[in-house]
């Protein structure tokens, strides 16, 4: 059995925060791990900047900051958490600078900052199109100086909780195939998010729910999974993220006949409306035949007005990007996009410190945190405004760190119990992985996976209906039906990638039932929730967060628990 004080699973911005606010505050024994090397965690894969307050282009305040993301989260954000989030911001970024993370700069040598949808003011904070690389890149820097134990390449199958405490993780060293135990007084996930269960999605392969769903079996809710964001500009037909910087920066959105078709949809904001509202104007534009391509299927971002110099020098990736997948060259041509699956608003809920909690009461479990997008704080709400998701993921990952550390530290923290259920875990998660190894039926996992995404895309959506979520329910049903009668070939123990490919089709097929269960509960339509049969906002009956509790048979139960309002009361969001 291996043996630290603080395990942290899951090596993005929200994790590697913790970690390094962890030791800052005392802790000496931390463990970081990883499925990936920790740079290649999605974090990296986040493009156009990371929000704060700043001033450096306009007049801006955290207040200010804090409306636009409450009214972003079409107002089902809790109140005191965005809060938080908008106040810590600027020391945030300067935090960041000190680690030796580069931002663009202005001619007067200050942070560069452009604007972005849903944001009163430009207060993206920015390295060029590749923000999320350089902060990770900064923050691993950090860990390797610090001398953090990374377990790179070890994959979570359970967390061990035995009387409302955490005791730790089973893990699987990828590399050899042992499954392992890690004993630890505290247990901290930035495990990321699921959208991998979408065909069209921005989400790196590794983004497949497992920590979301090893608190889910360990008897924890999830929150406001129905809430998944379709970010605007996918590279058509692969999904791969175009940032919003690009309109930060001045592209036009147009449809087939060349039509800037945002003045139909937000006549005031136009291209820089928040992304559900840019995401469902999309959609509807493609679904009425204004689309174009061959199918019709996609629209068109325009960025020829601003000219190669300005391209090349704040969106060199994602010109590099779109000539390498669609052989288009965004100097000279529009390039065809369309909404792509892109975070997870919903996941494990926490208090503001990252202490996990499992009821609508808030009772905390105790040495359980979690921050990132696995979590569910919840700052974004209905809807997550661009660039705020960095800041949470560095914000919150922080705050864990130091409450993690006073757990540790503090009188209540146990390291000493627990040997029982952890060795019953482990035991459980051998006869799991043994299961999933040995299966040999006429199915193949890769069909199941395609179907899965494609159906999902399809009824799970952009805009989403009864029918469509009730004929999903049979769906995955079946799909979940097929899996167990599914075969893998590789049965060997070493770096045995086509197992794990079919414990994360298990995730991905749990994350989608409670997905599809909440946005089939959820009779009204709000933030990245839109249904057709219920299109407008319903504040006497749904504003409330949803949390899914798995029952026996593996189906959600649904509760509820307030939203918490401290300052802005619900309005009618116009743009």
């Amino acid at each position: 059995m291996i043996v630290h004080d603080v395990v942290v699973v899951g090596a993005g911005l929200a994790g590697m925060s913790c970690a390094l606010e962890t030791l800052r505050s005392g802790v000496k024994d931390v463990a970081l791990i990883s499925k990936v090397h920790p740079v290649r965690s999605h974090s990296g894969a986040a493009q156009g900047g990371i929000a704060a307050a700043l001033g450096n282009s306009a007049e801006d305040s955290p207040e200010v900051h804090g409306f636009d993301t409450v009214k972003g989260g079409d107002y089902l954000s809790d109140q005191d958490a965005a809060a938080i989030l908008c106040e810590s911001a600027p020391e945030m970024i300067y935090r960041l600078e000190h680690m030796g993370v580069v931002f663009s700069r202005m001619a007067d040598g200050r942070i560069a900052q452009r604007a972005f949808g849903g944001h009163t003011n430009p207060r993206a904070c920015f390295s060029a199109d590749r923000t999320g690389f350089a902060v990770l890149h900064g923050l691993f820097e950090q860990v390797v100086k610090h001398k953090v134990t990374v377990y790179s390449e070890w994959y979570l199958l359970s967390l061990v909780v035995e009387d409302r405490q955490a005791r730790g993780v089973v893990v699987m060293n990828i590399d050899t195939g042992e499954i392992e135990v890690i004993r630890a007084k505290a247990v901290m996930f930035g495990t990321g998010g699921c959208g991998r269960a979408f065909k069209i999605t921005t989400n790196a392969f590794a983004s497949t729910g497992d920590g979301l769903i090893a608190a889910y079996r360990a008897g924890i809710p999830a929150e406001d999974m129905e809430f998944m964001q379709f970010h605007p500009t996918g590279l058509y037909r692969h999904g791969i993220l175009a940032s919003e910087a690009l309109r930060g920066e001045g592209a036009y959105l147009t449809n087939g006949s060349g039509e800037r078709f945002m003045e139909r949809y937000a006549k005031e904001r136009m291209e820089l409306a928040p992304r559900d509202i840019v995401a469902r104007a999309e959609q509807t534009e493609i679904d009425e035949g204004r689309g174009g391509e061959e199918d019709k299927g996609a629209v068109y971002l325009d960025l020829r007005h601003l000219g190669r110099e300005r391209i090349m020098e704040r969106l060199p990736q994602v010109h590099q990007l779109t000539l390498d997948f669609l052989g288009v060259d965004m100097v000279t041509d529009p390039m065809p996009i369309q909404p792509t699956a892109h975070y997870t608003m919903g996941g494990i809920p926490t208090d503001n410190w990252g202490q996990v909690v499992y009821d609508e009461q808030n009772t905390p479990l105790v040495g359980f945190f979690a921050a990132g997008e696995c979590a569910c704080v919840s700052v974004h709400g209905a809807n997550r405004l661009g660039t705020n998701s960095l800041l949470e993921a560095c914000v919150f990952g922080t705050r864990t760190g130091s409450a993690v550390a006073r757990y540790v530290t503090g009188a209540h923290a146990d390291g000493g119990g627990g040997v029982a259920a952890l060795e019953s875990t482990r035991q459980e998660a051998v006869e799991y992985v043994e299961r999933r190894r040995a299966m040999d039926g006429p199915e193949r996992l890769a069909d199941i996976r395609t179907e899965l995404k494609d159906v999902m895309m399809r009824k799970c959506g952009v805009f989403r209906t009864e029918k469509d979520l009730e004929s999903l329910v049979g769906e995955l049903a079946e799909l979940r039906a097929r899996y167990e009668r599914a075969a893998i070939e590789d049965r060997s123990k070493r770096f045995n990638t086509e197992l794990l490919e079919a414990i994360e089709m298990d995730h991905l097929l749990e994350t989608s039932s409670i997905i599809v269960g909440g946005a089939l509960a959820r009779q009204e339509s709000r933030g990245g929730h839109a249904r057709k049969d219920f299109p407008k906002r319903d504040d006497v009956n749904w504003l409330k967060h949803t949390l899914a509790y798995r029952t026996e048979d593996g189906t959600p139960e649904l509760r509820f628990k307030p939203v918490k309002i401290t300052k802005y009361e619900p309005q009618e969001r116009k743009y």
